[in-house]
């Protein structure tokens, strides 16, 4: 029998008392590992945490705790090899595509760590300036943010078992607040393995970091009022826990990250031959391929002005006929699998129901595979739809409304700018929008009115070709998160991040009192 991962709860590794879920590699099927957490003590695993681990990361100012943070930073890079091997095996992931999951949460927690030194000596944060209460000055209100005294339970999504841990856990700890970890079951190993990894090096105090594999049940009954909540996943498991007692009743504080169905935008006025058109052309096909297209910020539809539709569809089929796919394992290959068959077949669940509205501009299904037999592997090959027309785009609702989680993609044509934004609008709500051009004026005109539905507006023109840093990838000191439809959360941002782990409160004093409450 293959190996039973354990779960670290309450300072001390556990193994659950059943058989375990097992977890394969999405390329040849073997049996990697098996996770399980049922029997144990949540409730005990809980209150250690809360009272051991957060009384001695409270005690800490954040410069100390940004001291951790680096120590982590450390061990993590010092064991880069295994989590790539990890990932490649658990995840089916080329070397690049592990590198965004792995090193961009090395690199997250690098970022805050930095921040904690410049934070200081100090327990917790002055939230704007004082504000007198009447028309003497002497008695004013400070804002002040406090650690909040629980725990944070971050329940992740399969798709960034690294990353999706430590852009959390790295402001969480920052601010003082103890971590537990619950993973997607599918791709759990590469996150317990960094957590061991950590514990094992002895960075952080007990019950600072913990992480249980395999099912949620019971999780969530274990949250108490100053306790918070983090959920990366589906819309519909979003609504279940919005409803649980813990949100409803105990007023436990939640962030939800859930579908987005992301929008890539070529403004009008550019040609074919246009420098923003080949901007266009490249990022529409590198999100579609990046990881399989399994990332919450990938681009799912790209709409043109309608006259370039025909253009843009054979240039971005261009380049996805040149995608290898395949084994990851073999250096030619350039996109690997799906993480396992049931995302496989979900994919292609959603491939046939957006393809009832719309025409294929490159067919997936075509391409060979690589060192992967189609029987056994999860690989999909990149798919191109498109809406035939400007009033296609209109009638294709289920285009809008349907966010297919793999290399799936539908160029939508426009008539014209208030056209254009308007089907933008129709995705309710996602995590970031990219727009295309030359004018600065009409780039930052349409960032103005997309801003509110979207949680990030990246603008890729061509003076910063060479520097933007990607539609979808996710920089720790901008805004991650979205509203409507994308959950309404709001992650990273740089220091904002920390608001989610304090709570903010007024003291009302004299200026003498004030003056004490913070010193550097």
């Amino acid at each position: 029998m293959t190996e039973l991962l354990s779960n670290y709860l309450g300072g001390q590794w556990l193994n659950g008392n059943g058989a375990g879920t097992p977890l394969f590699d999405p390329v040849t099927g073997a049996e990697l590992v098996r996770v399980d957490a049922t029997g144990l003590d949540l409730a005990a695993g809980f209150a250690f945490a809360r009272e051991q681990g957060g009384s001695a990361l409270r005690a800490m100012t954040y410069q100390a705790r940004g001291a951790l943070l680096s120590a982590i930073v450390k061990v993590l890079q010092a064991n880069r090899d295994a989590y790539y091997e990890i990932a490649t095996a658990n995840s089916g992931t080329v070397q690049t595509d592990s590198a965004v999951d792995i090193d961009g949460g090395i690199y997250t927690l690098g970022v805050y760590a930095k921040m904690g030194e410049s934070l200081g000596a100090r327990h917790f944060l002055v939230d704007g300036e004082a504000t007198k209460l009447g028309k003497d000055p002497l008695f004013q209100s400070q804002h002040l943010l406090s650690p909040t005294r629980g725990v944070a339970l971050f329940i992740n999504a399969f798709n960034f078992p690294s990353w999706g841990l430590w852009e959390k856990a790295a402001p969480a700890l920052l601010s003082g607040v103890p971590v537990i970890i619950k993973p997607a079951t599918t791709t759990a190993w590469l996150t317990q393995r960094m957590v061991k990894d950590v514990v094992d090096a002895g960075v952080l105090p007990a019950g600072a970091l913990s992480v249980i594999c395999g099912s949620s049940a019971g999780l969530l009954d274990q949250l108490q009022p100053f306790d918070v909540l983090s959920f990366t996943g589906s819309a519909d498991t979003a609504a279940v826990i919005r409803s649980h007692p813990a949100v409803t009743e105990r007023s436990v504080r939640i962030n939800i990250e859930a579908d987005s169905i992301n929008s890539a935008l070529l403004l009008p006025g550019e040609g074919a031959d246009s420098e923003a058109f080949g901007l266009f052309v490249k990022e529409v096909a590198r999100e579609m391929t990046v990881k399989s297209g399994q990332k919450c910020t990938a681009i799912r539809r790209a709409l043109v002005p309608e006259a370039l539709y025909a253009a843009a569809a054979q240039a971005i089929s261009a380049r996805l006929a040149k995608t290898v796919v395949g084994n990851p394992r073999n250096e030619t290959v350039r996109m690997g699998a799906l993480v396992n068959r049931a995302q496989l077949n979900t994919a292609k669940e959603g491939l046939a129901y957006l393809s009832v509205q719309t025409e294929t501009l490159h067919d997936g299904s075509a391409t060979p595979l690589v060192d992967a037999d189609a029987a056994v592997s999860c690989c999909m090959a990149p798919t191109l739809l498109g809406t035939r027309n400007a009033a296609g785009s209109d009638a294709a609702d289920r285009v809008h409304d349907t966010e297919v989680f793999g290399p799936v993609a539908t160029l939508v044509p426009y008539r014209d700018l208030a056209h254009a934004l308007q089907l933008v609008r129709r995705g309710l709500g996602s995590l970031v929008c990219s727009l295309y051009g030359q004018d600065p004026h009409a780039l930052a005109q349409a960032a103005g009115e997309l801003a509110d539905s979207h949680g990030r507006v990246h603008i890729i023109s061509p003076d910063v070709a060479a520097l933007q840093t990607g539609h979808g990838n996710v920089m720790p000191q901008s805004l991650h998160g979205g509203p409507g439809r994308a959950g309404g959360g709001e992650e990273l941002g740089g220091q904002r991040a920390l608001n989610f782990y304090h709570r903010r409160s007024a003291v009302q004093a004299s200026t003498a009192v004030l003056s004490q409450l913070n010193p550097a």
